[in-house]
């Protein structure tokens, strides 16, 4: 019998809801596939279907997460900020978003974010094309060249993996540590783009996370 798509759909949303409660009840290494397929009322196998790994079902939940942050952060109201405030605020939106997925972002870095990576796997390969895709028309609104020429991107990516990383691991208050982190590296990479076409940015206000 012909699984329809809308069964297939309702299947994929069953596993990563029950994930998701999984990882955030036990964390991220005692679960294990089995777990997963047994709670969603699956067997092992047809979980495999869906997703190759445990990784993998962890880093569509992330990038679910990352295209609210996304879509949110697109829907604003623009207030004119600089280029750096805007991507500062990017970052931090999509880092909002990531709160409740914090125990394993880790593994979710190691397999689908690698900056070097070859095989990042569709989730990651798309989180990081749409993530640099905002990137580039950010640079665009400031009337600099865009979208980034390939060394910037990467060098771009592996800053912003840093940042995750850090946040991941950070312990200090509800992650402060990591604003400094983040501003720093912006302001990094911002120092090393061509200058804009023309005209001045405003510089606003850093947001807390």
């Amino acid at each position: 019998m012909r699984i329809t798509t809308a069964a297939r759909e309702a299947t994929r949303r069953r596993i990563l809801e029950v994930a998701r409660e999984r990882f955030a009840a036990q964390g991220f290494d005692p679960v294990t596939t089995r777990d997963i397929a047994g709670a969603a009322a699956i067997a092992t196998g047809t979980l495999f279907n869906y997703f190759a790994t445990k990784e993998a079902v962890a880093a569509a939940l992330v990038a679910e997460a990352l295209a609210g942050a996304r879509a949110a952060f697109n829907a604003r109201t623009r207030r004119g900020d600089s280029l750096e405030e805007e991507l500062f605020a990017l970052v931090a939106a999509e880092l909002r978003a990531l709160r409740s997925h914090r125990n394993y972002l880790a593994p979710v870095l190691e397999t689908a974010f690698g900056p070097l990576a070859t095989r990042r796997g569709d989730a990651g390969e798309a989180m990081r094309r749409e993530h640099l895709g905002v990137v580039g028309r950010l640079l665009e609104a400031d009337g600099r060249p865009g979208p980034l020429e390939p060394g910037s991107a990467l060098l771009y990516w592996t800053l912003y993996v840093g940042v995750l990383s850090f946040w991941a691991h950070d312990p200090s208050p509800n992650q402060e540590d990591t604003l400094a982190v983040l501003d720093q590296s912006l302001r990094a990479f911002v120092s090393i783009l061509p200058p804009k076409a023309a005209g001045t940015a405003r510089t606003g206000s850093r947001g807390a996370l």
